[in-house]
């Protein structure tokens, strides 16, 4: 097999490229992730809703929400929606040190910049005139406000909301400048966001705004035992929920089972909760209908590249179905994670197929490079209890490994309509040794 096909084959599976909606190569897991469906959950809300929605969406990092997201953007505009989507970490939020200022102002930014030809900017512009001199202290511009065309007066939003993220010398003290004057701010945005909506395009009758990758932003817990998601998503719900429109923020998954999670759901309503692919049960076996949607998953990927050479799944591409499913067992049903075990199984042929020594060493790597070092000693204990419970106990621990995605989440639909839901530990965590001991531990009288 040429090089230029398992470059092909290997690029098919890039982990942090999101899918566009309507992408070809899109696999519905609704049947084996607790019949979640986004159109239902957040999409419904806001198209039947007259009054402004703020809601929450939420699971681990790279399980799929902004795939999900994304063909929501596409469902509502199809329902008479104008939508802003922005991924927050992308240019104007740094996900290691995150304040509710920095969502605002970022949230003003992508408002600003999408909604321009339908509203009249001044509001906003008068608002970061009036701050001007201190602002362009921090770095931001030596030139007189008013000298400025207005594109380039719009633009100054996307280089205060750059500076936050890139210059952490400065961070500070621009928020610090922008939180004393929220109330303004918010006050301006919200005109510029009324006058939009009476000029939005024909056909559309309601704005979006989708504040994605939120949920990447790191906890960090404060000296009175609070952390900085507390500060943001709880403390701050009210700002959050002030623009005059519909609002979907992306959230940790750690917070929504916080003993914060009524707070949550009263200010934000019920979160909803993307979980993983269900590739084994509660007892361990392999769940079988999880391990054919990632086949389904793998052959979308490669569709294109099997079908010019004529390559079958299970003799050519992986050496036996075996080592295709391991594969995706060894993934925890995790999306992200199981297209990076097949690139660093890839890395170890020099032609296909992968094979099952290769499919091992990516998992090890992953094991003794990733995982060991993520768990602290004190946590073998819990995750052994997690492992025979099936269960998170509600203690800022055992939520601080769901966000490190040591526990993952599954949901399953019961006979009765009810959704189950229940966590395991990440199956390439049990083979580590000093797991194995604290399971000894645990499961001896």
């Amino acid at each position: 097999m040429s090089e230029d096909v398992i470059t092909e084959i290997y690029n098919c599976f890039h982990p942090f490229v999101p899918l566009p909606a309507g992408d070809p190569a899109y696999v519905d897991c609704s049947a084996v992730r607790g019949d979640e469906n986004i159109f239902r959950e957040l999409g419904r809300k806001i198209i039947r809703s007259n009054p402004a929605t703020c809601q929450v969406y939420t699971g681990h990092r790279g399980v799929g929400k902004t795939t999900e997201l994304l063909r929501l953007r596409e469902y509502l505009k199809s329902k008479g929606c104008f939508v802003v989507y922005f991924g927050a970490t992308d240019k104007d939020i740094d996900e290691q040190d995150a304040q509710y200022t920095d969502i605002l102002l970022a949230c003003t930014r992508h408002i600003l910049e999408d909604l321009k030809d339908y509203s009249d900017p001044k509001p906003l512009l008068n608002w970061l005139s009036s701050r001007w001199e201190e602002l362009k202290n921090l770095a931001l511009s030596e030139v007189n406000f008013e000298n400025l065309q207005i594109e380039a007066q719009i633009s100054l939003f996307a280089k205060l909301t750059a500076r936050l993220r890139a210059t952490p010398s400065t961070r500070e003290q621009i928020r610090r400048e922008v939180d004393i004057h929220t109330v303004s701010l918010l006050e301006a945005l919200n005109e510029f966001i009324d006058r939009a909506k009476k000029n939005l395009p024909a056909g559309k009758s309601k704005l979006v705004v989708i504040a994605d990758n939120l949920d990447r932003i790191v906890p960090v817990t404060r000296q009175d035992g609070r952390n900085n998601h507390d500060e943001i998503f709880i403390d701050r719900s009210g700002q959050l929920k002030a623009l005059d429109c519909h609002v979907i923020y992306t959230v940790p998954i750690s917070l929504v089972y916080s003993n914060r999670s009524s707070e949550i759901r009263d200010n934000y309503d019920t979160p909803q909760v993307l979980p993983m692919v269900k590739v084994k049960d509660k007892e361990n076996n392999l769940y079988q209908p999880g391990i054919e949607k990632f086949r389904e998953l793998i052959e979308k990927r490669i569709g294109g590249v099997a079908a010019a050479k004529n390559l079958a799944l299970d003799t050519e591409i992986f050496d036996s179905e075996e080592t295709r499913v391991k594969l995706s067992k060894m993934s925890g049903g995790h999306v992200r994670e199981m297209m990076l075990l097949i690139q660093t199984a890839i890395d170890w042929i020099d032609d296909l197929p992968i094979t099952a020594s290769a499919v091992q060493r990516a998992i090890t790597e992953a094991r003794n490079n990733t995982y060991r070092a993520t768990v602290d000693d004190e946590d073998w204990i819990k995750l052994a209890e997690v492992y025979r419970e099936k269960r998170i106990p509600n203690e800022d621990e055992y939520r601080d490994l769901l966000f490190r995605r040591c526990v993952l989440e599954y949901r399953e639909a019961t006979s009765t309509g009810e959704i189950e839901r229940w966590h395991d530990v990440h199956p390439i965590i049990v083979d580590i040794a000093e797991f194995q001991e604290a399971l000894q531990k645990v499961e001896t009288p």
